[in-house]
């Protein structure tokens, strides 16, 4: 069942089951996108998700099907991390100039470690329209829809991050340890 047949039997009938197959099909979406922004912290991401899919579900009669279900639920996603962020001031700062680069990972486990800590490395805009576009596949419409930026801010956020995390991997330290 698609996810507008979904939405109207949860509004219609209040049917937990249809919004439990909706959570299903987006959890892992808004999750990784979370974890992406909190520089994979998975703990502060998955208590986010929930709370993108309770605030969802209380407003799910307020959704207008202008946009993918999946692009509203990354908005709910991304004003709650601003909120968490505003809330808690906690500024993902790293310390030190560059992360090594751990070349070759033997899993997607160890692939999604890598990203997360390269991810620290970007600023949150740089790291949200980053993820939207690469990980959730968005065009840049809709994460100006998501993230309220301006086209030309989100398209340089994007160009900006790309070039920062390639200048990351390709630092003189970073090419030293992919050598050994």
């Amino acid at each position: 069942m698609n996810d507008k047949a979904l939405i109207a039997r949860v509004i219609a009938r209040g049917d937990q089951h249809a919004f439990a197959t909706l959570v299903r099909q987006h959890q892992n979406g808004v999750r990784h996108f979370l974890r992406r922004l909190t520089a994979g912290d998975h703990a502060q991401a998955d208590d986010l998700a929930q709370e993108v899919f309770l605030r969802a579900y209380k407003s799910l009669k307020s959704f207008r099907a202008e946009a993918s279900f999946s692009s509203w639920l990354h908005s709910i996603a991304y004003r709650s991390f601003l909120n968490e962020q505003r809330k808690s001031h906690h500024h993902n700062e790293v310390a030190g100039d560059a992360l090594p680069f751990m070349p070759g990972p033997s899993s997607t486990v160890d692939s999604d470690i890598m990203v997360e800590r390269l991810m620290r490395h970007l600023s949150v805009p740089e790291r949200t329209c980053l993820t939207l576009s690469l990980s959730a596949g968005m065009s840049h419409q809709e994460i100006v829809a998501i993230t309220d930026l301006p086209l030309g801010t989100v398209k340089s956020h994007i160009a900006r991050g790309k070039q920062k995390l390639i200048d990351i991997v390709s630092a003189p330290q970073n090419k030293q340890e992919v050598a050994s």
